[in-house]
């Protein structure tokens, strides 16, 4: 079901407590404030590949599966194996056919230009060692006409914009609820 990936454990992963403790948060934030309303703004279509960038328990998951259909495709990524773990059981349960769970953290190893969106949700405001790995990465996966959403509520707006912009990768294409970033042209 899942696949290790190159990269992983650059990134220390959460211990079991804090893992189930964040999941449990999750579980009540995406109660009172759907997850699909978050996605609406995203344009995210029948048969798009998605990569769900350090999904955690899986709260985009199935709003995703949903909305790229049976023709699409979701790639959920996570460093910590509690994640992958709780994200699988997820699969099964909800018999999820277009979801694939990947272990890194940073490597998708998926084709160039080949993603159509990209969520990098709540995590830029975590310290990195690989940013600019990870960012290379999604610049190298992602379609041209594709969109990076990054969203990260720890972070001001200026701060978000300057990680973003500071690997000259990507350029802001419009902000709602998300930050839309396009890749940028490379010499």
């Amino acid at each position: 079901m899942g696949y290790m990936s190159k990269g992983h454990g650059n990134k220390k992963t959460q211990s079991a407590f804090r893992f189930h403790i964040m999941a449990a948060k999750f579980a009540v934030r995406d109660f009172l404030s759907p997850r699909m309303k978050i996605l609406e703004e995203l344009d995210i279509r029948s048969a798009h590949c998605v990569l769900d960038y350090g999904c955690g328990p899986g709260g985009y998951v199935v709003p995703l599966a949903d909305l790229v259909g049976p023709e699409g495709k979701i790639y959920a990524l996570d460093c910590n194996p509690l994640a992958i773990k709780t994200v699988e059981r997820l699969v099964v349960r909800r018999k999820l056919s277009n979801v694939e769970v990947i272990c890194s953290s940073c490597h998708t190893a998926l084709p160039d230009n080949f993603l159509d969106r990209i969520l990098f949700y709540d995590i830029l405001h975590y310290p990195m060692d690989n940013i600019t790995e990870i960012f290379a990465e999604f610049h190298k996966t992602l379609k041209p006409d594709g969109l990076l959403a990054v969203h990260d509520h720890h972070l001001k707006e200026a701060e978000l914009l300057d990680k973003v912009a500071a690997t000259g990768l990507f350029k802001l294409h419009y902000s709602g609820k998300s930050y839309c970033f396009v890749k940028t042209e490379q010499q």
